[in-house]
């Protein structure tokens, strides 16, 4: 896979491109489909996954957008150095994305988080809120209300500097049966979640060095509590669209997480649906429908 080939699209493709591009010392691999015109809908994945996770969402919206799903260095399939030499901390993961941005001149972008998508984003929306054209937000918290007990676990273990406590329950999250739980726990229609997802998760994780990759980034996970505030005052000052799609029965962030940010965003557009984690798993195509609609009012 080479640089990204700058070619016009079909108005109608729904064909998703893969590509590889260097930023810095770091090798990102992406996802791209939909016309290089249309409104760009940046895609940024949670924990276990990669941009794997929005394989269908990109499919059904690719005639309409112009789609990009980048995987975080350590996951999927870019590059994954060692923690010895790379920093696996949520500031760095946000540089690396922002500069993937800026290699790919991007702007006026619509950014859709998920979990660890959140983190990531809000970071880079607070030195760059000129790059925001709007938000659609799934399961990414930034409220003390949305904490749900999985996360509270982990923040007290590593708050605490438990270091064993905090290794087996990581080590537990990254099992096969950790990793399957995250997709089914909650699920309203657990038939329709593909288990090739649960699998290509845990595969990623069972390669070299990756678990360590992940135990650095659980251990940073603690910083990002502090800035919920300031992440909050963006939102407040700025007032960016804002669609919300929830599984509600999530119980890493649950439904109350995504009513909170009513809080500062008085005119998001909110949708709880009775699912969990990985929502667009078994409600992909309303999802789709509630973006189609979402966007169009943007226009």
């Amino acid at each position: 896979m080479g640089a990204p080939v700058l070619k016009k699209h079909s108005q109608t493709s729904n064909l998703i491109e893969f590509h590889k591009i260097k930023v810095g010392d770091t090798e990102i691999f992406y996802r791209e489909a939909g016309d290089l015109g249309k409104p760009v809908i940046l895609l940024l994945h949670g924990f276990p996954s990669s941009s794997h996770m929005y394989r269908n969402l990109i499919t059904k919206l690719a005639p309409d957008y112009h789609l990009i799903a980048p995987d975080y260095p350590g996951f999927g399939m870019s590059s994954s150095p060692s923690p010895e030499t790379f920093s696996y901390t949520f500031d760095h993961l946000s540089e690396i994305v922002e500069k993937f941005i800026d290699k790919l001149k991007l702007n006026s972008i619509t950014f859709y988080l998920q979990d660890y998508g959140g983190p990531v984003g809000f970071r880079i929306f607070n030195r760059r809120p000129e790059l925001v054209k709007a938000l659609i937000i799934q399961n990414a918290n930034m409220y003390v209300e949305g904490i749900g007990p999985d996360v509270q676990k982990i923040g007290a273990l590593s708050a605490a500097n438990d270091t064993k406590g905090l290794k087996a329950a990581v080590n537990y999250m990254m099992s096969f049966e950790g990793i399957k739980e995250q997709y089914l726990y909650g699920s309203n229609q657990p038939n329709r979640i593909s288990p090739d997802s649960y699998n290509m998760d845990h595969f990623f994780f069972e390669q070299p060095g990756i678990k360590d990759i992940q135990m650095a980034l659980f251990s940073d996970y603690k910083n990002n509590f502090p800035k919920y505030p300031q992440w909050q005052t963006y939102l407040r000052k700025h007032q960016p669209p804002a669609l919300l799609v929830w599984g509600k029965n999530d119980k890493i962030f649950p439904g109350a997480g995504a009513t909170a940010y009513k809080k500062d965003l008085p005119h998001a557009e909110i949708h709880l649906f009775s699912g969990g984690h990985f929502l667009l798993e078994e409600r992909g195509e309303e999802v789709a429908g509630l973006i189609q609609s979402f966007m169009k009012k943007l226009r």
